[in-house]
C-alpha cells in the first residue's frame, strides 16, 4: 500500500519545504496539505522535486479564522471571496503540481447555503478541468466542526449528483466518517467508484493508526482488496514528535504492506 503524509499536521512545526523532505526520509509516498499559501510555490515545487514526491492535495482557504470561518463555498454573501480562494487554490496547485483541490464549505445551513455550495462547486469544476484538476469536498463532523455545512457521504454523494461533473469527487476521511455514521466496510465498497482521495487516523482521538476504535489492518486491506492503489493520507495529530509515531508505517512496511 500507499501513504501519503498530510503535513497540515504531521511535521507541522517545521517549514512545509522541510516538512516535504521529512515525508520523504521516513519513508512516505507522497504528501498532501491544508494551506500552502504561506510558502511561495517554487519553494515547494524545488523541494517536491528533490524528493520525488507529488503534492496530491490542498485546501481552499478557510477565509477570516479570527472571526470563526472554516470555508466559504457554501456561504451565501460571501460568493467573491469564495471564488477567488478557488482561483488561488488552482494557481498554487497547477504551480506545484497538485492534482486535487479540497473546497471548504464552511459554517452555514439551509437552501440558500445549499444552492450557493453547488453553485461554487460548479465554478471551480469548470476552472480546474483544463488543467485536468480533481474538485474534492469532504464531510467534517460535527464534533471537531459543529456547524459545517458538509457532515455525511449521503449529503456530499447528492451533491455530487447535483452538480454532475466528472472532475469532482469525494474525498473519504475514515476518521469523520466513523463519527458520523461508521460502517466504514460498507460505505468504502459502496462510494468507491466516486471516491477521490482516501484520509485516515484513529477514533476518537484522531491519533496515529495503530490504536482506538477503528481496525486499521482490516480496513488497508479491504481497500487493497477493492483495488484502490493511490496512496492513503495519513491525517492524524501526532501529539508531539512526528517521527515517533511512525511505528504503524514501519509495521506496515516491515509486513510488505
Amino acid at each position: 500500500m500507499k501513504f501519503s503524509a498530510n503535513l497540515g499536521f504531521l511535521w507541522a512545526d517545521r517549514p512545509l519545504p522541510e516538512a516535504i523532505r521529512a515525508a520523504h526520509a521516513a519513508g512516505f509516498d507522497a504528501v498532501e496539505c491544508h494551506w500552502p499559501y504561506d510558502h511561495a510555490a517554487e519553494d515547494v515545487k524545488a523541494a517536491l522535486d528533490e524528493t520525488g514526491l507529488t503534492m496530491l492535495g490542498l485546501n481552499t482557504r478557510r477565509g477570516d479564522v479570527t472571526a470563526g470561518d472554516n470555508g466559504l463555498a457554501a456561504l451565501p454573501g460571501r460568493e467573491t471571496e469564495a471564488r477567488a480562494a478557488i482561483d488561488e487554490a488552482i494557481a498554487y496547485a497547477r504551480a506545484i503540481g497538485t492534482p486535487n483541490i479540497h473546497v471548504m464549505a464552511g459554517f452555514a445551513d439551509g437552501e440558500n447555503a445549499h444552492r450557493t455550495f453547488i453553485d461554487a462547486l460548479r465554478y471551480a469544476c469548470a476552472k480546474a478541468a483544463p488543467d485536468g484538476l480533481t474538485i474534492l469536498i469532504e464531510p467534517l463532523n460535527r464534533y471537531d466542526a459543529p456547524g459545517y455545512f458538509l457532515t455525511t457521504t449521503a449529503q456530499a454523494m447528492a451533491i455530487l449528483k447535483e452538480v454532475a461533473a466528472p472532475n469532482l469527487r469525494l474525498m473519504f476521511d475514515c476518521y469523520h466518517v466513523q463519527l458520523m455514521e461508521g460502517d466504514l466496510s460498507h460505505r468504502l465498497e459502496a462510494l468507491l467508484p466516486q471516491i477521490g482521495h482516501i484520509q485516515f487516523a484513529s477514533v476518537p482521538d484522531r491519533g496515529a493508526p495503530d490504536h482506538g476504535e477503528i481496525n486499521y489492518d482490516h480496513v488497508f486491506g479491504m481497500i487493497a482488496r477493492l483495488g484502490y492503489d493511490a496512496p492513503l493520507g495519513a491525517e492524524y495529530k501526532p501529539g508531539g514528535d512526528t517521527d515517533a509515531t511512525l511505528g504503524w508505517l514501519t509495521s506496515l512496511r516491515a509486513g510488505g504492506h
